[in-house]
């Protein structure tokens, strides 16, 4: 009935149109769905400078003072209905602003925070509380996402020149709450050099938060660990050595990973990204198996920085090469950095991509084969698992993320910032394993 009123009152009056029922009955029925989404998106300082907003936008906290005090804010659309009626419940404002203004700080404390990033446009509808059904399956590009485009891109150029980082998902494992926060910036971002500052300054706030909350261990994912941006977490380290917070780029247990899945049998690889923190760290650890690693990279001076990294006895297993033909009779390539179609040509048939670079690199070629990004799945006994990371299935995080659970799981008291210890890869992913981790290939 309340709702007819309108409408009906503009056909009455002789203004009322097709588009106008079909937009208010939508707006109407959006509105709703948001307050039952138990999501906050409007925050309380907006209703405290435009007080006439809160009589038209209704809000989960609104609805639930509703099932608190069943005689009160019975208006599933504008609470001006229920001001009309002298059913609006007094305590609404006041909660809304004391949730939206306080949120984290008075609820339960997570032991470990994952400080992601949006990779671009399309994945950042693949959120639970924009639709919880598309979130719960691995991410792929939809055809019903593209009407959408254009509206999130706005509200992710707003959220670039407004918005703070905010938390996106958590689960619990075994009594320790684990929880996701979000940088709001695009993937493409962190390769502008004039960006760089605002991006640290995100990260940086980020862990100051968690600091101040207590949580024992946050993990930088992808490219908020950039060594560009700032050594693997180690500008934060540095500048706050007080720091009881430990900050975590999990590129240990990534490491380990990659070289895991590598079959035994396996005498030579080629690894483009060589010079990278994970390159190198892939690189000392096979040429110790004694499996022959073609390097590419443009840097004489880099490669010979790391070759002496290397055992004496293994270091001619490193191999510098400068282009992609000198992999044309090596089955097993490892993708540090992105490698073009046109460039997975000097691929042999039969050859097996492992890798590590965001994003993944294009499947271009039907006679190979292509790996995830490096990845486990979580311990069985996780609970409140409701959506997927990125192209994993649910249940699996990549390895970075799992990385930092295990650092909280074992209570390790150092930072892991900066280049990866070699030592380390095989003690990390044991500790993984013995707490129930697991790797989504088959060793």
């Amino acid at each position: 009935m309340v709702i007819g009123i309108p409408i009906m009152g503009s056909i009455l009056m002789g203004s009322g149109s097709t588009s106008m029922i079909y937009g208010y009955v939508l707006g109407f029925d959006f509105m709703r769905c948001m307050g039952h989404s138990n999501v906050e998106v409007i925050h309380g300082a907006i209703f405290n400078k435009l007080p006439f907003l809160r009589y038209l936008i209704y809000t989960p906290t609104y609805h639930s003072l509703h099932h608190s005090d069943m005689g009160t804010n019975f208006c599933l659309f504008m609470p001006l209905f229920d001001a009309m009626w002298n059913t609006l419940n007094s305590n609404s404002w006041q909660l809304h602003n004391k949730i939206t203004s306080n949120s984290g700080e008075n609820g339960r404390v997570p032991d470990f925070v994952f400080l992601a990033h949006i990779l671009d446009v399309m994945s950042a509808m693949h959120i639970a509380f924009v639709n919880r059904s598309f979130a719960s399956i691995s991410f792929s590009t939809r055809i019903f996402l593209l009407p959408f485009w254009p509206a999130t891109l706005m509200i992710l150029l707003m959220m670039w020149a407004w918005s703070k980082t905010f938390l996106l998902t958590f689960y619990n494992l075994r009594g320790r709450l684990y929880q996701t926060w979000v940088v709001p910036r695009f993937g493409f971002q962190y390769f502008l050099p004039f960006a760089a500052d605002g991006i640290n300054k995100k990260i940086e706030e980020a862990i100051l938060k968690a600091d101040r909350m207590g949580v024992k261990v946050i993990s930088l994912a992808a490219l908020n660990k950039n060594e560009a941006l700032n050594g693997g977490g180690t500008l934060f380290v540095n500048k706050h050595p007080q720091l009881k917070v430990r900050v975590c780029h999990g590129n240990t247990l990534s490491a380990a990973v990659i070289v895991k899945e590598i079959p035994k049998d396996v005498k030579e690889v080629f690894l483009t990204g060589s010079t990278s923190k994970l390159g190198r760290a892939i690189a000392l650890y096979l040429c110790r198996r004694h499996v022959r690693v073609l390097m590419l990279t443009s840097s004489t001076e880099r490669f010979q920085k790391i070759q002496k990294e290397a055992p004496t006895d293994t270091q001619n297993y490193l191999v510098h090469v400068t282009k992609y033909q000198a992999a044309q009779n090596c089955k097993t390539w490892i993708a540090g950095k992105w490698i073009t179609p046109w460039e997975q040509r000097w691929a042999p048939s039969g050859t097996h991509f492992h890798q590590f670079v965001v994003p993944p690199i294009l499947a271009s070629r039907r006679d190979c084969t292509y790996g995830d990004l490096a990845a486990m799945r979580l311990p069985e006994d996780v609970e409140g698992l409701g959506s997927c990371e990125y192209k994993l299935e649910r249940g699996v995080v990549h390895a970075c993320h799992a990385g930092g659970a295990v650092h909280q799981l074992e209570g390790w008291t150092h930072h892991e910032i900066g280049p990866i210890d070699v030592d380390r890869i095989d003690l990390v992913w044991e500790a993984a394993l013995k707490h129930g981790f697991r790797p989504v290939f088959q060793p």
